[in-house]
């Protein structure tokens, strides 16, 4: 299994971490998972940047070699928590 899908498959566990936080520390509404969602985005943007981090400073890579592989560690996960916040918010 590569590294990326690897941090892809954390970022992921963080969403459904986020999400059941979210859904034990408030109302047993879509509310709390819908909070989980918001408070994952900054968190897993914070993990991907510094998955990046270390991929330029330690493992020899350019930022340029390692924006794009960035953009999808940090878009898949946040892609999934983005939709499940818009279909838990619609009435």
């Amino acid at each position: 299994m590569s590294h990326t899908v690897k941090v892809i498959a954390a970022g992921l566990a963080l969403l459904v971490v986020c999400l059941l936080i979210g859904r034990v520390t408030t109302s047993p509404s879509n509310a709390g998972l819908v909070l989980g969602a918001k408070i994952f985005l900054p968190l897993w943007l914070v993990g991907a940047a510094i998955n990046m981090w270390v991929g330029v400073s330690r493992a020899g890579y350019t930022v340029r070699e390692e924006a794009p592989i960035f953009a999808l560690v940090f878009a898949v996960p946040a892609v999934v928590a983005l939709l499940l916040w818009w279909g838990l918010s619609r009435p």
